[in-house]
């Protein structure tokens, strides 16, 4: 009798596949993009919290939740300001204050300096920022759990040179602010202040140095292993490809644009998502024959992964579907209404949480020994 696989087991510690992360995280973030109610928004923006809080590791890609967190509060406040100060196209009649108010001229429409400000202007710029934090956030959380490194292997063979210049630049941005650190720390100690007109010469200089100098090491070392190597391919096969790569890529964004904006109508925006993908994935098997590489040790894609990426494409599914017939209370009938509150949506969005239940406990984190507690006895 066969065992079954490893992979499949959810109390065996591994990494998840970084797709799964993602395909979760985008399904929550379209499910965001097809309501302005402020209580799924808060929903989403709890559940995908609380799956980083549970599934994060400590490794530096997991700290920038908080960075999107911040960045998603600046774009709150900005468009509140943006929209309820700068715009008269959403005043409405409850006031809320009267600031101080610049004339501008007649051809100036739609647009005021200060003046009086309402609740509904200030609402309805609190519910269309808050979409788009939310957006933000669930990409947050995407990069929180998911490598980037990790995520890039998983590119084809055909985006094989720009796979070797993400992964160079995600290896050196980061350490030319560790090298900045240490030259500056350097300098302090040794008794010397930085100044401003001297900051390229003392700085800035000695770490694009190091920068360099890692560069062509690596460059090397990726020589001596065999990397850039490729077949020789026809010219109008390399026309071809880079044509429907082309054409690929515009059928996406234009099913992609159709479907999040609504401005299309739902059957051309998903006949050209479909188009799109079929174009790229017919020049991604065309682009590959030019690439000669293999793999070590892949990322498995078991049941653990499945159950990831189906709670999230689940989410995206109903909140779609209730947004295209108009059910659900995914859309606030006025700015002051009440939020209309509906069951399906709201437990469609707790099934994204289900992987803090099936994600098994990431590798790094089940390596790290738990600290000993040490029992002080009384003298």
């Amino acid at each position: 009798m066969r065992r079954p696989s490893a992979a499949h087991d959810f109390r065996h510690p591994r990494d998840l596949h970084p797709g799964a992360w993602w395909a979760w995280a985008l399904g929550l973030a379209v499910a965001a993009s097809r309501t302005d109610n402020p209580v799924p928004l808060v929903l989403l923006a709890v559940v995908a919290g609380f799956v980083v809080a549970m599934k994060r590791t400590d490794a530096p890609w997991a700290r920038a939740y908080t960075m999107f967190v911040r960045i998603a509060l600046v774009v709150v406040a900005l468009r509140v300001v943006l929209q309820a100060v700068l715009s008269t196209n959403t005043q409405g009649t409850h006031l809320l204050v009267v600031l101080p108010q610049l004339p501008l001229p007649d051809w100036v429409t739609g647009i005021k300096l200060g003046g009086p400000v309402t609740w509904e202007a200030v609402l309805s710029a609190l519910y269309a920022g808050g979409q788009l934090a939310v957006v933000l956030v669930c990409f947050g959380a995407a990069n929180a759990l998911a490598s980037p490194r990790r995520l890039l292997q998983l590119l084809p063979a055909a985006l094989y040179e720009i796979q070797v210049a993400l992964v160079v630049a995600l290896t050196f941005a980061p350490q030319l602010v560790v090298d900045a650190r240490r030259i500056h720390n350097a300098r302090r100690l040794r008794g010397r202040r930085v100044r401003v007109r001297t900051l390229f010469r003392t700085t800035a200089m000695p770490v694009l140095e190091s920068a360099l100098d890692r560069s062509v090491a690596l460059a090397a070392a990726m020589d001596a292993r065999g990397y850039g190597r490729t077949r020789h391919l026809p010219r109008s096969r390399r026309r071809l490809t880079s044509a429907l790569s082309l054409a690929g890529s515009g059928g996406l964004l234009v099913g992609l644009y159709g479907l999040l904006s609504a401005s299309i109508r739902p059957a051309l925006s998903i006949g050209a998502v479909l188009l799109g993908l079929a174009l790229a994935t017919t020049a991604l098997v065309l682009g590959r024959v030019r690439a000669t590489r293999t793999r070590y040790r892949p990322d498995p894609w078991a049941l653990p992964e499945w159950l990831v990426a189906g709670s999230g494409a689940l989410v995206a599914a109903v909140l779609v579907w209730s947004s295209l017939h108009g059910t659900g209370g995914l859309t606030m009938p006025s700015a002051t209404a009440v939020p209309p509150l509906a069951p399906v949506p709201l437990l469609a969005i707790l099934v994204g949480l289900l992987p803090a239940l099936v994600a098994p406990v990431p590798a790094a984190s089940a390596a790290t020994p738990a600290p000993r507690s040490v029992e002080v006895v009384p003298s």
